[in-house]
């Protein structure tokens, strides 16, 4: 994946991954989609030259694809009664590739987040993902781990799917 004209995060948040792949692909084109208002404004502030949409991933409605369409924690807070929806949103988004950063467990599991219930969720996305649509296939996947020294995450599990 050495070359990506087209880019989509879905759930971005204030940017900061979105300039990070602004300085490894420079002339791509490169799209987001917030639902935080305060959290787009902050976007706005750091990234020019991106197409932003403040939307929900749920409400998001593509007129186009990009090579890769990608989500970074943002489905483990979907309702997983609506999961479908933003996994369509994905397939429909994406000409190539559909990358899947998220906390996993190969069984739906509801974490408590902040003293509340509802809110916060794992499971097996990538999986759920390749079973929705035959026209993809698992290319990669890694492991994300907080006591990395140089790259500091929380733990996730990220999954690069392609479509055939």
């Amino acid at each position: 994946m050495d070359k990506l004209n087209g880019v989509l995060e879905l759930g971005a948040n204030i940017g900061l991954n979105i300039m990070s792949l602004k300085t490894l692909f420079p002339f791509a084109d490169l799209a987001a989609v917030e639902i935080n208002e305060k959290a787009a404004g902050e976007f706005k502030r750091n990234v020019s030259g991106v197409d932003l949409h403040l939307s929900s991933i749920l409400e998001f409605q593509p007129d186009k694809t990009w090579d890769l369409v990608f989500t970074k924690t943002v489905l483990i807070y979907i309702d997983p009664e609506k999961l479908t929806q933003a996994y369509d949103v994905m397939h429909r988004s994406s000409s190539r590739y559909l990358l899947v950063a998220e906390y996993y467990d190969p069984n739906p599991t509801e974490i408590p987040y902040r003293g509340h219930s509802g809110k916060l969720f794992q499971r097996d996305f990538a999986g759920e993902i390749l079973d929705r649509f035959s026209d993809l296939r698992l290319l990669d996947y890694g492991f994300a781990y907080h006591r990395d020294a140089n790259f500091s995450q929380d733990d996730l599990t990220w999954f690069l799917l392609e479509k055939k």
